[in-house]
């Protein structure tokens, strides 16, 4: 089979963490290759994910390998033999892979935690607010890109829509709401966004004011989406030269710690609702 040309984040994942297995166990590629009868180049493909692996070959690298986490095999097989075609594929070739990557690593997500500091975040987004957004950018997007931007934008709800939904829970700064990213019209009608969302039993949207006392977290921003196993969580982490995919296991106890330490500086969901409401009603 030819090598692939662009995994995805969740194919290069399984290939890291079959890395990850093998030099836990003290072995070179080219050890391994033999037990395979294949060659280091074809394990270096497979490790970085532009080559696949079938179920059959996970479970003996995984033997091999003496890896006696029978939940993180599985975990692992599961990932190898997914073949889903979700409505991200839809995008592939219009939009940056980095898109689909997110859009992916959401369906399969167990939760969703979140920060934001200065945008509302992407998953409680209106359309206007994602036009006013995307439309924001530099260059500026013809038409032919922004669209598709938005629409996939809003078709990533389906995570927290769907049947059965994501459990979601999100941090957000005061700024963010505060912000006029559209006029006051799109602001207002992404803050009854907001609280609609907010109803929803498996949404927890909490607010951290503009007055509260020693929170330095400005730089906090960030989505942690839950694996089938905690080792298994990747964080996601915006810079202006792109998305970052972070799944090193001190890089997520660091952003697990960090989560809690900003949601701890958070109102309670039905104090952030009324701040909320108090927006809304100033616009």
């Amino acid at each position: 089979m030819a090598p692939r040309s662009r995994p995805t984040a969740r194919q290069v994942r399984l290939g890291t963490e079959l890395r990850r297995l093998r030099e836990a166990a003290g072995l070179k590629a080219r050890e391994v290759a033999g037990l395979l009868s294949s060659t280091s180049a074809q394990m270096s493909q497979v490790e970085a994910g532009f080559a696949g692996a079938s179920e059959e070959r996970v479970r003996r690298l995984a033997a091999h390998y003496a890896c006696a986490d029978e939940s993180l095999v599985n975990a692992l097989v599961a990932m190898s033999t997914d073949r889903t075609q979700g409505w991200w594929e839809e995008f592939r070739g219009v939009l940056p892979p980095v898109f689909l990557d997110v859009a992916e690593l959401e369906h399969h997500a167990t939760f969703l935690h979140e920060v934001v500091i200065t945008h509302v975040p992407g998953l409680l987004q209106t359309p206007d607010y994602a036009r006013a957004v995307f439309g924001y950018m530099v260059p500026e997007l013809p038409e032919s890109e922004l669209t598709p931007r938005v629409e996939h934008r809003l078709r990533r709800r389906a995570v927290i829509e769907g049947d059965p939904p994501v459990p979601y829970r999100t941090v957000v700064h005061e700024a963010a709401l505060r912000i006029r990213v559209g006029d006051r019209e799109v602001t207002r009608a992404q803050l009854r966004r907001i609280l609609d969302e907010s109803e929803r039993e498996h949404v927890a949207v909490r607010i951290i004011p503009f007055d509260t006392d020693h929170f330095a977290g400005a730089s906090a921003a960030m989505m942690h989406v839950g694996g089938p196993l905690p080792r298994l969580d990747t964080v996601l982490r915006d810079s202006p030269s792109g998305t970052a995919f972070l799944d090193a296991e001190s890089q997520l106890e660091r952003f697990r710690t960090l989560f809690r330490k900003v949601e701890r500086a958070s109102l309670d969901p039905t104090r952030s609702r009324d701040l909320i409401h108090h927006l809304a009603k100033e616009l």
